[in-house]
């Protein structure tokens, strides 16, 4: 620590042409500090005298600056009208997700009042370089857990400047079936399982797990408890709470099977409104993750061999499956899945034939099959539903990486609008 400070010491006297001592250095301003030291080394247009001066500014007077972390919790509503809203998209792998803030003049609740915007498209692999602006609309709104106050998050889906939606807007195509007057009659609800798995930034190997090898077999660590059977809890709970104060309708968290690995659910919640929750929970990981240092993987088996994959069990009812007589109507719902299976696996996520091998708690991807409790089948169906004779089910096909949109309005359209 000492010989690194020196170093900088001595590089911040080179920049400056006047010494900077390390009583000086050695203050809660030092990341900015060396921000704006490297500023400084970059302009030719100041004198040694003035460089001097800011040094001295700088230095001797931090308690008249405010801290890097006093600024970013500041809170702009003691000063201003303004707002930061941040708008977020997916982006063109279908799994990325991009964002970029915007001031606004004043909070706004409603997202058809906020200002459509437009991005490089032939920086997300979204358009051409020749014509690369896509246009963003605004969908839903959500409070920024990051910035607070009366600042937002916006979910947008992407559109070329005709106002067409390009290939990657998966949300145009679900809004479509979710308007439909027959499934807004049966007022679809989802329950969303979103399983995802935290990686070492340097070496993309399992939190927890030791560099180049494994931890113990799998038993312990499913809702698991202590140093050696839990690992990255501090993130998950901060992204539970981020959520809650974000108004998304998350319900629940746990530990997976395998070490390192959690899972989060976001409903019920009606239509698209689950998939937008689902997207901007992602956003909002990505976000704690980046701070942590820690990469988040949805990849469907991150660890081949004798370990769990990680996958989006969609749970599902409609009005009429929630009434007495439901059960019926849950029977019809899953026999039309069962015809068109693989229409359905084709859609549910990139790499999901390396997780359901029928092994792990998964049917085989060419197999489909439902059961009451059965966590080994496509469908499964809950005990209290089978005795309430009414409730939901779930699809336990849905890989980690799937895109909600397509998932919950696939649903909607097989067991609401389809006819077989």
């Amino acid at each position: 620590m000492g010989h690194s400070i020196a170093r900088e010491n001595h590089r911040l006297e080179s920049i400056l042409g006047s010494p900077c001592s390390r009583s000086r250095y050695l203050n809660p301003l030092a990341a900015s500090i060396t921000d704006d030291m490297s500023m400084l080394s970059s302009s030719q247009g100041l004198s040694k005298r003035e460089k001097r001066s800011f040094c001295s500014v700088r230095f001797e007077f931090p308690e008249k600056m405010s801290l890097l972390t006093d600024l970013i919790n500041m809170d702009l509503s003691d000063s201003t009208e303004k707002i930061i809203a941040e708008y977020i998209w997916v982006g063109g792998s279908g799994m990325d997700m991009r964002s970029k803030a915007r001031t606004l003049n004043r909070p706004v609740s409603d997202p058809s009042k906020l200002p459509k915007w437009n991005y490089d498209g032939s920086s997300t692999n979204q358009a051409p370089g020749e014509d690369s602006e896509v246009i963003l609309y605004p969908q839903a709104i959500y409070r920024d857990p990051f910035r607070r106050g009366n600042n937002i998050l916006v979910m947008c889906d992407t559109y070329t400047p005709a106002g067409e939606p390009i290939p990657t807007n998966k949300r145009h195509a679900a809004a479509t079936i979710f308007n439909h007057p027959n499934v807004l009659a049966e007022v679809p609800w989802y329950g969303l399982e979103q399983e995802y798995t935290l990686l070492q930034k340097e070496v993309n190997w399992p939190l927890g797990w030791p560099v180049g090898g494994y931890p113990g077999p799998q038993g312990p660590y499913y809702c698991g408890v202590g140093v050696d059977k839990a690992f990255g809890r501090d993130i998950v709970d901060a992204h539970y709470k981020a959520c809650l104060y974000a108004g998304i309708n998350i319900s629940g968290i746990n530990g997976e099977v395998m070490p390192g690995q959690w899972e989060f659910q976001v409903g019920p919640s009606v239509g698209i409104s689950a998939a937008d929750e689902l997207w901007i929970a992602r956003y909002i990981l990505e976000r704690i993750t980046e701070v942590a240092g820690v990469v988040l993987s949805f990849d469907p088996k991150p660890i081949q061999g004798d370990w769990n994959g990680a996958g989006a069990h969609t749970n599902f009812s409609t009005k009429s499956m929630r009434k007495e007589g439901g059960y019926e109507v849950i029977k019809k719902a899953i026999e039309k899945l069962a015809l068109r299976h693989s229409e359905h696996i084709a859609a549910y996520g990139e790499g999901n034939e390396r997780r359901l091998t029928g092994r792990h708690e998964t049917a085989d991807i060419n197999t489909f099959k439902w059961g009451v409790a059965n966590r080994g089948a496509s469908i499964r169906v809950g005990r209290d539903t089978e005795k309430e004779g009414k409730g939901y089910f779930e699809d336990r096909r849905p890989a980690s990486n799937m895109d909600p949109y397509v998932v919950t309005s696939m649903i909607a359209e097989t067991t609401i609008l389809w006819k077989p």
